[in-house]
């Protein structure tokens, strides 16, 4: 875990399911030391959607978070190396009869984690690394 001068994070995770648990202490801890508990709902959100998604894309391989702080508020990125973009489900008003509640298709409702990321962004888009693969980011505004 690298941390710079202004307290910023970056840590490299390991695409499994439990790098989300680790993912949301970390920013759980960092935002409450910047004085941001009034945002940590949404940010914690925000990082179970992107590491989740890139856990996914790259399973068992190296991801990334960073976060961070300027003058705008704090950005959430999550990296992996896979050059295939996020795609969200097509928006539309969801109800009930359009989930498959059984048992057995209870893992398959997902694929709405980038419209919660949009609802909660002030602004979040994805970033090529000219290294290789991509950055996944979220701004919010405290």
């Amino acid at each position: 875990m690298a941390m710079t001068a202004s307290g910023d994070l970056l840590m490299p995770l390991m695409g499994t399911p439990s790098a989300v648990g680790l993912a949301r202490t970390l920013v759980d801890a960092r935002i409450r030391n910047w004085n941001y508990s009034h945002i940590l709902d949404n940010a914690l959100l925000v990082v179970s959607e992107l590491v989740t998604n890139a856990a996914r894309q790259t399973p068992h391989r190296e991801i990334r978070l960073q976060l961070s702080r300027d003058a705008d508020g704090i950005v959430i990125a999550v990296w992996d190396s896979d050059h295939v973009l996020p795609q969200a489900k097509p928006a539309k008003e969801l109800t009930l009869e359009d989930l498959d509640l059984s048992e057995e298709a209870f893992d398959d409702n997902g694929g709405w984690g980038l419209h919660i990321v949009q609802a909660l962004s002030t602004k979040c888009g994805v970033t090529g690394d000219p290294a290789g693969g991509k950055w996944i980011w979220s701004r919010i505004r405290p």
